[in-house]
């Protein structure tokens, strides 16, 4: 997931480590049960209620459309065939999932223990339908849904291509996210077996998803082409007007939050405001290409594919110290959010630094070879 970036891409670096603290901060800023204190009095959800808005400025849709933008510049540069592209994706995305499939389905037993729910997760990990929805849906953690999801859209750069030639196309991710949020509207409503539902619906997400990859794509061909500078700020100062409107379209869905204490079902300008949001904030980074960017966003943004894949980790261990303990009964949710933000941040790129330094274990977060790789150069060695 890393590259040897053009001082130009600095910005680009930057876009990364913002869209890992948006996600670390989404998931932070949920009780321990992933909800919005419905437990709390309203006064107390405002804060969390509010850092989770903040969050979701960059969050994991951002990330699909960096690592878009980063596949649309491969096949630009390299062109390569069909086959050895896709060959590539599934080194880089798929071998790092399958570690991390089997290592969240038995780490969330820690948390499962702590909070009395552990029968439950052991009767999963005797079924097969809950492996297969584990690799194929990204199921033993919330946040694994990425790399699968990533992979799928990464069949269709042939299709994404169009936009990089005609980038008006970038605009159909309007159209694509509002075909799968219709469509997956009407699924819930048919009276389907919740597992095939649930693969429905995955489906349904990645025709949706494309549209990222037609706007990354687009927005690609317009940067290599140039984008003076001039022009750049224009760009920065659209893209700055349209995430505050995407923010503000989000208002309805984070009051519903604020007073249920529940996430509600987005719907209408909120959906769109949630789903065009990266976009939005893509164009403020690459039109602030010109600034001066600190070489410190590209050294930090090395390890932002191994922060997304290692804070829940974090975020659990907190939990289960602060719960453990009885530290959380006394606890106001808005302390125990800015704690856990406030600790699980620096401890993801910290544990990411770490994996990244071990030979053995740098490959499971994207820095490194994998070991049967290393066996075959050594062996081409000898």
């Amino acid at each position: 997931m890393t590259a040897a970036h053009k001082p130009r891409l600095v910005w680009f670096d930057a876009n990364r480590v913002f869209a890992a603290f948006g996600v670390v901060l989404i998931h932070s800023s949920t009780d321990f049960g992933g909800q919005a204190f419905a437990d709390a009095d309203q006064a107390q959800r405002i804060v969390p209620v509010f850092l989770r808005s903040l969050g979701e400025f960059s969050g994991s849709e951002m990330f699909f459309m960096f690592s878009l933008f980063l596949m649309a510049m491969r096949v630009d540069k390299k062109m390569p065939t069909y086959g050895s592209a896709i060959a590539v994706q599934a080194k880089r995305l798929l071998v790092p999932f399958a570690f991390w499939v089997v290592f969240y389905a038995f780490f969330r037993l820690f948390k499962a223990d702590t909070f009395n729910y552990a029968p439950y997760l052991w009767d999963q990990l005797g079924q097969l339908q809950s492996w297969l929805g584990y690799f194929i849906l990204g199921k033993s953690q919330y946040h694994m849904h990425f790399l699968p999801t990533l992979f799928a859209l990464f069949l269709f750069y042939p299709v994404m291509r169009s936009a990089t030639r005609y980038p008006i196309l970038g605009l159909t991710v309007v159209v694509t996210i509002g075909v799968m949020n219709n469509v997956q509207g009407f699924v819930w409503g048919l009276d389907l077996d919740p597992v095939l539902r649930d693969y429905v619906i995955c489906a349904l997400k990645i025709f949706g998803y494309v549209g990222y990859g037609m706007a990354a794509f687009a927005i690609y061909g317009l940067w290599n082409d140039g984008i003076p500078r001039g022009e750049s700020r224009l760009i920065r100062r659209c893209g700055f007007y349209f995430a505050i409107l995407a923010y503000l379209a989000t208002l309805p869905f984070f009051n519903v939050a604020f007073e249920t204490g529940s996430w509600g079902v987005r719907e209408g300008w909120d959906y769109y405001g949630h789903f065009l949001m990266p976009i939005c904030v893509f164009l403020i980074f690459i039109g602030g290409q010109y600034l001066q960017w600190s070489p410190r966003w590209t050294f930090l943004a090395s390890y932002t594919f191994g922060v997304y894949l290692v804070h829940p980790l974090v975020i659990d261990l907190f939990d289960i110290a602060v719960f453990g303990t009885g530290l959380s009964r006394s606890m106001n949710p808005w302390l125990i959010v800015i704690a856990r933000f406030a600790f699980a941040l620096p401890a993801s790129f910290a544990l990411a630094y770490v994996l990244s330094q071990l030979k053995s274990l740098a490959w499971t977060i994207g820095l490194g070879p994998t070991p049967w790789d290393v066996v075959r150069s050594k062996r081409a060695e000898a």
